[in-house]
Order: C-alpha cells, then sequence, then structure tokens
C-alpha cells in the first residue's frame, strides 16, 4: 500500500521564505505601504499566513465562473508533492439560489475537514461574486414633488 507523502518543510518555514517576495504579493506605496495578494486559493486577498494559500496544507477558494455563478478550489491534504493532482474544484451554476450555494460550500469544507476559521470568509466571498453577477437595475425616472414644480413644468410644455 503506498503512503501519501508529506512535504518535508513546515508550512512556518515556506512562509517565512516567501513571505517578503513571492509571484502573488502585490506591494502598494500608497495607503501606508499595503501589500496585497493575487493568490487564488486567498479569500481575502490579504498578504499574511492566515489567508494565503499556497503555504497552508489545506487551502478554499472561491472564484467566478464564466457564465455566471460560483466556483470552489481546495487544495488536496494527500497530494502535496503533486501540483497536478493536489487541487479539487466544485462548481455551481448561476440559476441555482444562493443559500443553496452557500449551504454547499459550508458542508463540503466541513466534511472534508478543511479550517473551520475560513467558512464564514468563503462564503462572504461567494455572496460578493453572487451579488457582481446580478444585472443592474434601471434608475426610475425623478419625479416632480410639490405644486410648484409640477406648474412650472406644465409651463415648460
Amino acid at each position: 500500500m503506498a503512503e501519501h507523502l508529506q512535504s518535508n518543510v513546515s508550512q512556518d518555514l515556506v512562509w517565512e521564505i516567501c513571505r517578503p517576495n513571492n509571484s502573488y504579493l502585490v506591494k502598494r506605496k500608497s495607503g501606508g505601504g499595503s501589500q496585497f495578494s493575487r493568490d487564488p486559493l486567498n479569500l481575502m486577498n490579504k498578504h499574511s499566513r492566515k489567508y494565503a494559500g499556497f503555504v497552508n496544507n489545506k487551502a478554499v477558494g472561491i472564484q467566478p465562473k464564466e457564465n455566471g455563478g460560483v466556483t470552489m478550489t481546495t487544495k488536496k491534504h494527500k497530494h502535496l508533492n503533486r501540483p497536478a493532482a493536489n487541487k479539487n474544484e466544485v462548481s455551481w451554476s448561476g440559476n441555482k439560489s444562493g443559500p443553496k450555494i452557500y449551504k454547499g460550500i459550508v458542508n463540503y469544507t466541513a466534511k472534508q475537514g478543511y479550517r473551520a476559521d475560513l467558512r464564514q470568509e468563503a462564503v462572504a466571498r461567494a455572496s460578493a461574486i453572487r451579488q457582481s453577477q446580478r444585472p443592474k437595475k434601471e434608475d426610475p425616472e425623478p419625479k416632480l414633488r410639490g405644486s410648484r414644480a409640477k406648474k412650472a413644468e406644465e409651463k415648460a410644455t
């Protein structure tokens, strides 16, 4: 029976080495030198150890689908040294209701043993993506208020 290989390097050591410079890091001079992350497995896009998906053995990422809907990408703990096999994707289409998607995210992460502290952030990100995918409503035409405005409009026409 073949055992799954574990990483020989601790997550903390990887973070300390990659923290100042990595391909996902975005540094801004404005805003007090803010640092962000473009990591697809980073739910908050913050450059911090807690949210860094490339460092943690079990990470969750939420991305929008092209035709509406949401895709959840998870990092498998078993295949850390096999990049082609260490990601799993679950998709929900755009015609699914929001609460069903959120419940699916929570159930999947809970049953697979993913970090409980990231569940709320995953649902919040999925909610924000669903909100951005909604069609924008047209602004109603402003109504005339008051008798003077109505009289002025009648005189103008």
